[in-house]
């Protein structure tokens, strides 16, 4: 069949010899006309056929050289979009016409993707989404028109209008994989948007009417709450598998296998101990593309005389930025559906507003913040949506969100470092809510199973924050050595501390510890450098430039210490009556802060710390022989109140920590 190998006969319903010309037709150098009865042919095929690897590489290597001259990619994406509008129109009953949707995006998408793959350049022109002014244009398409526009308002429409049921399952779980390709150029750019960065499809998306931007965000979401399942048992799969036919989504072969059938295993090959949903996966995916997309545009006209090919080098920053994305305006907007109507009708001048079931969001973030995706996603919200923040903050279950948070950090050596970013990030944003540090330390945990080094019953939710963030930042200071792992771990930690409640035992000995392990790692370094400092001045550079290197560092830790030594203060401070065991802590091991009593950068600091054991010790001598222990009633007068500080994120340093 042209220049695609022939493959063994069948005894599909439909001729093989058929689909092969079909198949060869597209990819052949033969220029057909938009309104050639051929394409109907094509995408009404079954195409029960399966292809090995290398014939579906040599098709769309094929098909890559002729697309220049016959322009099939932009037709079959505008049969596409002519198909889901057909599918809109008759989305009640089961139409053909939704055969044939599923056929052009399994046939876009593979195609797409390998000419996206497989791109020279970051030259999106190589695609060559469009017609030639030659080509005769039906009435339901306008040249003016971009194609990409058309194919997108196409596709964002059938997501909005056609609700997902046992008919529609596959078109709309096909349809988010293939917006999943068409988004994928942004992969060709280098990592920072430049002003000639050209993405058709996303820029695409950008442009449309703000009422379907919020329509499309809340139907994506109410996918990802929802997380239907896909109707196995449906008649209507049988149009595409029957028997032993490889059926429809094996129709391209193997390599299309990351593409096309590996998410499909998800609900063929699914097993009861998940609700793992396809449709809610993909959906969730797009939402974070469009999301989180920043389109770098410049401020004036560039200036002529220069050569188009390096004008990305010579743009200097100050003169581009980024223009407003309306997805991320519409969820940093977005309102509970429990909103009073009122506040909704007084918002309507932004914009069709968005709303959602906060209340099962809350909880299906809560069940898959395993998935690095919903930990993107709950940052999204916290960080983007004050609302949504607020009802978080209120929430008096916080648990649903804390353990599995909790849980992946104690697993970090199984995560990647941006997931555990995103995590500590999100505990820095809560943690600046008085309520929320007030309220994690009286809910009682009656154990916590996942927790390996020692049996935790009876614990609170804020002891074991505690605990885990410690446990963190030994686990970075060994492993990762990301100093601002440590600042997210430390600055939470400070958030927490004037709240603290009836901290357990062994969250108040890991606290100390923490200081303690710090301490030996800043005196390490203090001695290296002093060593160094002591070697004569006929170094090389190399060995000149060390003591500033260790300078730097001695600098961090220091700061890290002064951290820590804030935290101690601030419960000794306000919550000292409240947390008895922090004392026994600090007095058991009160060695540890004696080395640094004179330091410039501590005196202060550790003056009132030792006001504290000045004071405890001294109790504990003159009453010890009656048998009277520490109980809280009354605490040392000369105990200063030093100034609260408040950790909030900021926004540049922890800015790298988007890119997952």
């Amino acid at each position: 069949m042209g220049a695609v190998p022939s493959t063994p006969r069948n005894s599909s319903v439909l001729s093989q010899d058929t689909a092969e010309h079909l198949i060869g037709t597209l990819v052949g150098e033969k220029s057909l006309p938009l309104a050639s009865d051929y394409w109907q042919k094509l995408l009404e095929l079954p195409l029960n056929l399966h292809w090995p690897t290398h014939r579906v590489r040599q098709a769309c290597e094929v098909f890559a050289q002729n697309n220049y001259y016959t322009r099939h990619l932009a037709k079959i994406l505008i049969h596409l979009a002519w198909c889901l509008q057909e599918s809109v129109s008759t989305s009640g009953v089961l139409s053909s016409a939704f055969m044939k949707a599923v056929n052009a995006i399994y046939i876009s998408s593979v195609f797409l993707k390998y000419l996206i793959e497989n791109a020279k350049s970051d030259a999106i022109e190589e695609l060559y989404i469009s017609l030639d002014e030659s080509e005769a244009i039906l009435s339901n398409f306008s040249r003016d028109q971009s194609i990409e526009s058309f194919v997108m308002h196409s596709m964002l429409s059938f997501i909005v209008k056609v609700d997902v049921s046992p008919t529609t399952y596959l078109v709309h779980h096909e349809l988010l994989s293939f917006m999943l390709v068409a988004l994928s150029t942004q992969l060709l750019s280098g990592p920072s948007p430049g002003p000639i960065d050209v993405h058709p499809f996303i820029d695409a998306a950008m442009i449309q009417e703000s009422s379907l931007v919020g329509l499309v965000v809340h139907k994506l979401l109410i996918n990802y709450i929802t997380r239907p399942h896909s109707p196995l048992n449906s008649a209507y799969y049988t149009i595409f598998s029957e028997g032993d036919q490889p059926g429809v989504l094996q129709r391209v072969g193997s390599a299309a296998a990351n593409f096309v059938l590996l998410p499909f295993n998800y609900f063929v090959n699914t097993s009861g101990v998940a609700s793992r949903s396809p449709l809610a996966d993909s959906s969730l995916h797009v939402l974070l593309i469009l999301i989180h997309y920043h389109k770098c545009v410049l401020m004036e006209p560039v200036k002529d005389g220069s050569d188009d090919s390096g004008i990305s080098d010579s743009i200097p920053k100050e003169n581009t930025y980024f223009s407003e994305n309306p997805y991320c305006k519409a969820l940093e907007n977005a309102k509970d559906i429990e909103f009073d109507l009122i506040d909704v009708e007084g918002n309507a001048h932004n914009g069709s507003l968005v709303r959602l079931p906060f209340a099962s969001l809350f909880d299906t973030l809560g069940m898959c913040l395993a998935n690095e995706t919903s930990v993107l996603l709950l940052y999204s919200l916290v960080h983007g949506n004050s609302d949504f923040l607020e009802y978080v903050l209120v929430r008096t279950d916080m648990d649903t969100l804390l353990m599995p948070i909790l849980e992946t950090l104690y697993n970090a050596s199984r995560r990647t470092s941006n997931q555990i970013y995103m995590l500590l990030i999100i505990l820095l944003i809560i943690s600046q809510d008085s309520s929320f540090n007030a309220s994690i330390h009286k809910m009682i945990l009656p154990s916590v199973p996942w927790y390996q080094e020692r049996l935790l019953h009876q614990t609170s939710l804020g002891s074991l924050v505690v605990i885990i963030l410690i446990r963190t930042v030994k686990y970075n200071l060994s492993k990762l050595r990301d100093v601002y792992l440590h600042t997210n771990c430390l600055a939470t930690l400070a958030n927490m501390a004037p709240h603290a409640h009836h901290l357990s035992a062994y969250a108040s000995q890991r606290l100390v510890s923490l200081f303690d392990m710090l301490s030996h790692k800043y005196t390490k370094l203090a001695e290296l450098k002093n060593d160094k400092m002591h070697i004569g001045n006929g170094e090389s550079g190399q060995g000149d430039s060390l003591p500033e290197d260790m300078t730097m560092e001695l600098h961090i830790y220091t700061d890290f210490l002064r951290i820590v030594l804030e935290i101690l203060n601030a419960i000794l401070t306000y919550a000292l009556p409240r947390n008895p065991e922090v004392v026994y802590a600090i007095m058991h091991r009160q060695e540890v802060f004696q080395p640094f009593k004179n330091h410039p950068r501590f005196n202060e600091l550790l003056e009132n710390i030792f006001t504290v054991l000045d004071f405890f010790n001294s109790r504990m001598d003159a009453q010890i022989m009656d048998g009277e222990l520490f109980g809280g009633e009354s605490t040392p007068s000369h105990n200063h109140q030093l100034p609260i500080l408040a950790r909030r994120r900021d926004e540049d340093v922890y800015s790298t920590a988007l890119h997952i």
